[in-house]
């Protein structure tokens, strides 16, 4: 396979796509229509769903990735499985030498994703987790408030996340498993997590915590920590995939700061600039609110929501720059995980380095729906 090369003359990445659940189609989709990308392979342990692919998308599929990442010409691998399956499919491609874009959260240890992020730096490889809260328009622009110093010095930043994932007594699937990655706290409150590391950065001490269930029988629920950042900002976590008030996902950030606050969700950002707040163009003294509308960018191609294309555009110019961008790289996304085991730790009242290791799952096939309806 030949390097390829656009029609104005930039690069063309090959691309393959592995784990074909529902982040996994949503990527592909979106990938195959991403400048500067081209997907030439796919690899799924689902022999039926990969074979569909291959037929109707003409996209060769492969059912061991050992060979997958060993193709001659192929240039980054889209990670998009069940979070066990992460660590070793991210280590063998790096030893491939192939840039990565995983979905997250990137492992189930801060110490193993702190690791790997080293070894991509040292082998100079582009790398990016797929936490799409940090495209979204509105919460891109209270990252840009903050760092302008609108609301002054932050204080406070407190995430909210709700949905109806789980209202009734839930069926087994990885989501299901806790040394699979599923439960509220990794599947759920990452992104609000991740938006908290964003705005305040890594935090010293989780002060406390609960992880509860409704409706699960081996995962939690809900997630409710206060946390202590390293630069002097505390921090709230409210998370609950069990509410059925939620139409779908919800996320809420509110920021504040000694000279305003700010106020977003998906849809909008509201900034109140107080006597100390330092005004800003666009943003006079008391409130503003500024709608999704106005902060996005038209993506290459539509799917779900802006974002999913913005994520793969930044990975696509990354890959044409040959650095990764920090906003969702490897690095920030251990910061995150870091997060979840500290908040796991307090919840059961131990230090976060004693916690053990996920025990291993034995493989097995899965059936078509629960690929579909039960991946990444």
């Amino acid at each position: 396979m030949k390097q390829q090369s656009s029609m104005n003359g930039e690069r063309i990445f090959n691309i393959a796509v592995v784990g074909l659940g529902k982040m996994g189609i949503s990527h592909l989709s979106v990938a195959n229509r991403t400048p500067g990308l081209k997907v030439t392979a796919i690899c799924d342990s689902s022999q039926l769903v990969a074979s569909m692919i291959e037929k109707y998308c003409r996209i060769p599929s492969h059912r061991n990735y050992d060979d997958l990442i060993r193709m001659p010409g192929l240039d980054a691998i889209l990670i998009s499985t069940p979070t066990r399956m992460h660590e070793q499919m991210i280590r063998s491609a790096l030893e491939c030498d192939l840039h990565v874009f995983c979905e997250k959260p990137m492992t189930l240890s801060a110490a193993v994703s702190a690791d790997l992020a080293g070894e991509a730096v040292r082998r100079g490889l582009v790398t990016q987790v797929g936490y799409h809260n940090r495209s979204v328009g509105t919460f891109r622009e209270a990252k840009r408030l903050i760092d302008a110093g609108a609301i002054g010095r932050l204080r406070h930043v407190h995430a909210e996340a709700y949905g109806p994932v789980v209202l009734k007594p839930s069926t087994k699937t990885w989501r299901s498993k806790a040394n699979e990655g599923g439960g509220c706290l990794y599947d759920y409150a990452a992104h609000p997590a991740n938006l908290m590391n964003w705005y305040a950065g890594d935090p010293a001490v989780c002060c406390g915590a609960q992880l509860t269930s409704q409706w699960s029988a081996s995962v939690d629920d809900a997630v409710y920590a206060d946390l202590a950042f390293q630069n002097g900002v505390s921090g709230q976590l409210s998370v609950n995939w069990a509410d059925e008030s939620a139409r779908k996902m919800t996320t809420r950030i509110t920021l504040a700061g000694d000279g305003g606050k700010i106020v977003a969700d998906r849809q909008e950002l509201q900034l109140f600039l107080g006597t100390n707040g330092v005004v800003q163009p666009g943003y006079p003294r008391g409130w503003t609110i500024k709608y999704i509308t106005e902060l996005t960018p038209h993506p290459s191609f539509y799917l779900r929501g802006e974002e999913y294309s913005d994520q793969l555009e930044t990975f696509a110019a990354a890959l044409a720059a040959g650095r990764s961008d920090p906003t969702a790289d490897f690095a920030s996304a251990a910061v995150t995980d870091r997060t979840l085991e500290m908040i796991r730790a307090a919840s059961e009242n131990r230090p976060a380095e004693q916690l053990p290791q996920a025990a291993p799952v034995r493989q097995r096939r899965p059936n078509i729906l629960s690929r579909v309806l039960g991946s990444a």
